[in-house]
C-alpha cells in the first residue's frame, strides 16, 4: 500500500508540474476565473489563457529588449565594457549566420533572427531553474500551479512559428507575386502535368515549416523538463548527483534548440525570398 501511495502521489507531483496556470471561462457558470485542475482546464477549451506562459515570456522578452536598449544607448568604441563587447558577439554572431544563409536584401531578417535567437535562449535557460523553487514561491501567494518555462508550453512554440509562417507567405508573395507564389505551388517541381502531385507536395512542404519549427523546439525542451521533474522524484542525495550532470548537458540543448530555430527561420526566409522557380 505504501509504494501504491508513492506511486499515485508521484502521478500527482507529475501532474501538478505539467499543468499551466490557465484562465478561462467555465463552461458551466460561464464566469472567467483560474482553473483549479486540469480538467477545468480542459474544458475552458481553445479561448483560455495560459498565465505563466504568457507572463513569464513576456518578462524575460521585456528584459532582453530593456538590456540591448541599455547597451546600445551606452555604448562605446573606446572603453567597451564587458556586457557591451557579450552582445556586439552576439549580434555578430547571427550577422554572420544571416549572411551565410540569406542571399536576399530584407533589412529585418537580421533583427528577427537575433530576436527568436535570444528570446528563446532566455525561455529555454528557465529550464535549468530548480522545479520546485519557483511554482513553491507561487504557492505562498496563492498560485496553484506555475509552469516556469514557456517553451514547454505548445502554445508558445506554435504561436511563434505560426508568426514565422505569416512571414513567409508575406514575403513569398511580397517578391515572386500572387501568381508567382501560386505557380511554384502548382507547377513545381514536375510541371503542369503533375498539378495535383505537385499542389500536394508543395502544399505538405509549407505546412510542415511552421509545425516543423514549433514542436521541435517544443519537444526537447518538454522531454528536458519531464527528466527534471522525474530527478525531483528521487531521493534528496540521488537528486543533485544526476540533475547537475543532467542540467550541465542540458544548457547545449538550451542553446542548441535556440540556434536550430533560428537558422530555419533564415533559410524559411531565404526561400521566400527566390525567385528562380
Amino acid at each position: 500500500m505504501a509504494s501504491e501511495n508513492g506511486l499515485i502521489a508521484s502521478g500527482d507531483y507529475i501532474k501538478h508540474h505539467l499543468q499551466n496556470l490557465t484562465y478561462g471561462q467555465n463552461p458551466d457558470t460561464g464566469v472567467w476565473e483560474l482553473a483549479h485542475s486540469a480538467a477545468e482546464a480542459k474544458e475552458m477549451g481553445f479561448m483560455a489563457f495560459h498565465l505563466d506562459t504568457l507572463g513569464v515570456s513576456f518578462i524575460l522578452g521585456t528584459l532582453f529588449l530593456l538590456l540591448f536598449y541599455r547597451v546600445g544607448q551606452k555604448m562605446t568604441a573606446d572603453t567597451p565594457t564587458g556586457i557591451q563587447n557579450f552582445v556586439e558577439s552576439i549580434i555578430e554572431f547571427i550577422d554572420e549566420n544571416v549572411r551565410g544563409s540569406f542571399n536576399g536584401k530584407n533589412p529585418m531578417v537580421a533583427p528577427l533572427a537575433l530576436t527568436t535567437f535570444i528570446w528563446i535562449v532566455l525561455m529555454n535557460t528557465m529550464d535549468l531553474v530548480p522545479v520546485d523553487w519557483l511554482p513553491y514561491l507561487a504557492s505562498l501567494l496563492g498560485i496553484e500551479y506555475l509552469k516556469v518555462v514557456p517553451t514547454t508550453d505548445p502554445n508558445a512554440t506554435f504561436g511563434m512559428s505560426i508568426g514565422i509562417f505569416i512571414l513567409i507567405i508575406y514575403y513569398s508573395i511580397k517578391e515572386k507575386g500572387a501568381g508567382g507564389f501560386a505557380g511554384e505551388l502548382l507547377f513545381h517541381p514536375f510541371g503542369k502535368m503533375m498539378l495535383p502531385f505537385n499542389l500536394f507536395l508543395e502544399g505538405v512542404n509549407l505546412i510542415a515549416k511552421p509545425v516543423s519549427l514549433a514542436l521541435r523546439l517544443f519537444g526537447n525542451m518538454y522531454a528536458g523538463e519531464m527528466i527534471f521533474i522525474l530527478i525531483a522524484l528521487l531521493p534528496f542525495w540521488i537528486q543533485w548527483s544526476l540533475s547537475l550532470p543532467w542540467a550541465i548537458f542540458h544548457i547545449l540543448i538550451v542553446l542548441l534548440q535556440a540556434f536550430i530555430f533560428m537558422t530555419l527561420v533564415i533559410v524559411y526566409m531565404d526561400m521566400a525570398h527566390q525567385k528562380e522557380h
